[in-house]
């Protein structure tokens, strides 16, 4: 994604339309239609100071599609399968509260989920701090798997709004949840670097501005 996609996007999940923005940057509304349209690009002065107003890196505003976190390359019918079949799996899994199975360790959280040549199974332990992992299997064979660690950190941390994110995943980010996601006063918003072939990230949850959650993670396929 490059700059004008994300500027687009950050701007619409935040609700604001191209006027409220240019007001708070204190520029034209034609200098931040032109930013969102390629036409020109903000100087490092605004860059800064978009990034403090989206509670965003100015690398994180800026990075190039090369630099972003990119799935396997669609020539691959295997992995494409193995990424449809990951987002289905999370999809109907912890994030829906559907296909628990019995606890693999002691008080473990498992969940699981089949279709064809395919197996996932997740499994966590914790609460408000966890970890956990998530694998896949293909006729048997394990060909996927993502560890992850999170934790609480305070204030009105919604578990509901955290499933709901998780289930709006995309090919775009099939690791965790979608890039951004909003509902209300909640922002959910993840990012990685590498591809679905071996890749970490980080994601978190911002309640009126204030972190409120924020979970590791990094995983890739197996040999």
């Amino acid at each position: 994604m490059i700059f004008p996609e994300r500027l687009l996007l950050l701007r619409r999940s935040r609700g604001m339309t191209q006027e409220a923005l240019a007001e708070r940057l204190h520029v034209s509304r034609q200098a931040v239609a032109k930013w969102e349209a390629g036409q020109a690009y903000p100087d490092i002065a605004n860059l800064i100071a978009l990034s403090n107003l989206m509670n965003v890196t100015v690398d994180y505003l800026v990075r190039d599609q090369e630099c972003a976190a990119s799935p396997v390359p669609a020539q691959d019918e295997d992995l494409e399968a193995l990424i449809a079949f990951r987002l289905e799996a999370g999809a109907n899994t912890y994030a829906a509260q559907l296909n628990e199975a019995e606890p693999s360790r002691p008080a473990s959280h498992d969940y699981r989920y089949a279709r064809g040549p395919y197996l996932y199974i997740d499994t966590y332990v914790g609460g408000e701090r966890f970890a956990g992992e998530e694998a896949i299997w293909r006729d048997g064979r394990a060909v996927y798997a993502m560890n992850y660690a999170g934790r609480v950190l305070g204030g009105p941390f919604s578990g509901h709004f955290l499933k709901e994110a998780l289930r709006h995943a995309d090919r775009s980010m099939p690791y965790r949840g979608p890039e951004i996601y909003r509902d209300g006063e909640y922002l959910y918003r993840a990012k990685a670097s590498g591809s679905f072939e071996w890749f970490q990230g980080y994601e978190e949850i911002l309640w009126r501005e204030e972190r409120v959650y924020e979970c590791f993670f990094h995983g890739g396929l197996l040999r």
